[in-house]
């Protein structure tokens, strides 16, 4: 089965400093037909002013990765936290027990347009930890690189939860597929360009659920960046 999740169907947040698209409920967005799917609970796309951000606040039990398409990420937490992230770097923060940050636009005049993205641990109460990585075009050109997975995967970062983060950039010709084991799920989030997922044509902001497929199959890009999520 494959249910397509346009990108004009998010629910969208807008505050001046910010503009975010919710693909599941968050915030003042609320749909009971988008509360997650399987252990995958947030995607939001936020487009943050120069010099604006989000100010100190605290998470619990979650884990929290923010995936740089353009502009920099200035990060900041209580655990001894503090670095710039860019486009290709993938950035993990396990909220744990408890864990307080900020994020920020450090650039004047330019934008920061990132993905931020929450998975439901499969353990309460771990230390909070953060990790990040950097992945490069080379890695993404043509197939999936594995920016996040539990131990012993080999992802580029750590999560701490039985799926599997893929990244990849697709146009023309390029074809890539990735097996889904029975009993598991994927979800494809556009990031932007257009691309066909299982012969679905998919825009920036769309995505589809798979459940009970084989596999998927990405093909037909024309500058596409997309993220695939393997899950239990």
């Amino acid at each position: 089965m494959i249910e397509k999740r346009a990108a004009t169907e998010r629910g969208q947040g807008e505050h001046g400093w910010l503009t975010s698209f919710h693909s599941f409920s968050f915030a003042d967005y609320h749909d009971p037909r988008h509360m997650g799917f399987g252990p995958l609970r947030v995607i939001n796309e936020d487009r943050v002013a120069p010099g604006a951000g989000f100010g100190t606040h605290g998470h619990r039990d979650m884990e929290i990765l923010s995936y740089v398409l353009e502009g920099a990420l200035a990060h900041r937490d209580d655990i001894g936290n503090g670095s710039t992230i860019r486009p290709g770097d993938v950035q993990r923060m396990s909220a744990g027990r408890g864990v307080r940050h900020s994020e920020n636009n450090p650039s004047r005049d330019e934008r920061v347009h990132f993905l931020q993205i929450w998975i439901e641990p499969d353990k309460r109460g771990i230390d909070p930890g953060y990790e990040e990585a950097h992945v490069g075009p080379e890695a993404k050109r043509g197939k999936l690189a594995l920016i996040a997975g539990p131990a012993g995967a080999g992802g580029a970062v750590r999560i701490q939860q039985d799926a599997r983060i893929y990244a990849g950039l697709f146009d023309d010709d390029e074809v890539a597929q990735l097996p889904i084991a029975p009993g598991r799920r994927a979800y494809v989030h556009v990031a932007r360009g257009a691309v066909e997922v299982n012969g679905t044509p998919l825009g920036a902001g769309d995505a589809v659920k798979l459940v009970d497929e084989r596999d998927v199959r990405l093909a037909h890009g024309h500058g596409a960046e997309v993220l695939v999520f393997d899950l239990p």
